[in-house]
């Protein structure tokens, strides 16, 4: 069995980060696990598409609706958490949490790894209480706008409450080896088992912001050690860059870090442009578990990648969890057509023109129509010099986008677009894809909900 003393010298817990959303790196957990000792391994899937995205997997067949490539990471884990000593944590169940802690349990016996503990966290889902929560006086308000849900309940496709780390943390105190759960927070993964291995209290809102914060510079991998940083050049093999750890202590302070000989980097640089992702107000970041002052966040670069993080304050949560709800709001298509010189981006602008006159003799109702020229005005409007280089450009793609609530309009853009390669200007060089079909277009609904109308359990399932 490896040694794995030095991940527990000084009474440190040695957390390392392995997914920062479904669809990253699959090897990295793999790497994480065996590259050099660790005690937890935390794994984050899920973005708030991502929800609905898996409740319509889910409505198309039952036994899905959670991130399968997470299953096949801890089926071939499954030997080495005993051998190696250290426990998982995913968020990976999505929208079927105990679909997915079975096929875990099917797989480790697969592989022969039998004495494992698999622990899923229910209580998330609200999809199927939304016209009891409305009818109680629960309006669940869109947090922006003010609006009730009432109004767009009928094509609400999946809602989910943000769980905290109370119930991970209870899995854990139960013997769970691997801990399963639905819609929690990114940073509860990790603040849990340092709840588990300290025995915090709750109400030690310096600790529970402490826990917070190394939770939120390991939630999206590698983006604190070396990935999408500003300064990139400096960042050593980008292609073998390993995953960030957080060895942290009793008393709250850590260090961020990634095992010895993998790539990237771990710098101050790295680790503050992940901290100031996604907070909005850095002196008021609200969790389920405590609200937490990233402006009292001392870093300290150690050199070697190492990184150390103190001075860590909290104050109480509040009586709301966050909601993600996702609706059904029409329909939308896009298509790509290549002009080649010359003039080829007048002729991109001239073809968008023709198109547009085009469906509006049809008579179709969009809610938005783009055109974009790649590389142009994409994301910005164009300027005077953008024009003046447009006769410079060899080739340019033009994007058109559309979005409608009637589903016939969105198809009809289809059959109108193709047609422009031989009745609008000259050199298509190319038309990527062929007829777009209309994708229904998703939007987000963020809501608040007292605390007390959500309930969790955790089932412990046994190999």
């Amino acid at each position: 069995m490896p040694d794995t003393s030095s991940s527990r010298s000084g009474g440190t817990l040695r957390i390392a980060s392995g997914q920062g959303f479904w669809g990253d790196l699959q090897r990295a957990p793999i790497d994480q696990a065996r590259l050099g000792p660790i005690d937890v391994l935390v794994m984050d899937y899920l973005a708030e598409v991502t929800m609905s995205i898996l409740q319509k997997q889910k409505l198309r067949d039952p036994s899905m609706g959670y991130a399968r490539d997470f299953v096949e990471v801890v089926t071939e884990l499954a030997p080495d958490i005993k051998e190696r000593g250290f426990k998982i944590i995913s968020n990976a169940g999505g929208v079927n949490p105990e679909a997915c802690a079975q096929a875990i349990v099917e797989g480790a016996r697969a592989r022969g790894a039998t004495g494992l503990k698999v622990a899923v966290v229910t209580g998330d889902d609200l999809l199927g209480r939304l016209d009891d929560l409305i009818a109680r006086g629960v309006e669940l308000e869109h947090m922006e706008t003010g609006e009730p849900l009432s109004t767009v309940v009928d094509r609400i496709v999946s809602a989910n409450a943000y769980l905290g780390a109370q119930p991970i943390a209870e899995a854990l105190a139960a013997g769970a080896d691997v801990v399963v759960t639905g819609r929690t927070t990114d940073t509860g993964l990790t603040l849990a088992p340092l709840v588990d291995k300290f025995g915090w209290d709750w109400a030690d809102w310096d600790k529970m912001a402490a826990g917070t914060v190394a939770g939120h510079i390991l939630e999206c991998g590698a983006q604190s050690s070396g990935g999408n940083f500003t300064d990139w050049r400096k960042v050593p093999d980008m292609a073998g860059i390993g995953f960030p750890i957080a060895e942290v202590a009793p008393d709250g302070t850590f260090v961020v870090t990634k095992h010895d000989g993998t790539g990237g980097l771990v710098s101050r640089g790295t680790v503050s442009e992940q901290l100031l992702y996604e907070i909005g107000d850095p002196a008021d970041y609200i969790t389920p578990d405590v609200v937490a002052d990233f402006t009292s966040i001392q870093l300290k670069d150690e050199g070697d990648d190492r990184v150390r993080v103190s001075g860590i304050r909290g104050t109480p949560d509040t009586e709301f969890l966050k909601v993600s709800a996702a609706y059904s709001d029409g329909w939308k298509a896009t298509s790509t057509l290549v002009y080649a010189w010359p003039d080829a981006a007048p002729k991109a602008r001239a073809a968008a023109q023709i198109l547009r006159q085009r469906l509006d003799a049809l008579g179709l109702e969009f809610d938005e129509v783009r055109a974009e020229i790649i590389g142009l005005n994409a994301l910005s409007e164009v300027t005077e010099e953008d024009a003046v280089a447009e006769a410079d450009l060899d080739e340019v793609q033009l994007r058109v986008s559309v979005r409608s609530q009637d589903r016939a309009a969105v198809e009809q853009f289809g059959r109108e677009i193709a047609p422009l390669i031989l009745t609008g200007p000259s050199a298509v060089t190319g038309f990527a894809g062929g007829r777009p079909r209309p994708s229904e277009v998703i939007a987000y609904w963020p809501a608040l909900i007292p605390k007390s109308e959500v309930e969790t359990e955790v089932r412990v399932l046994e190999v």
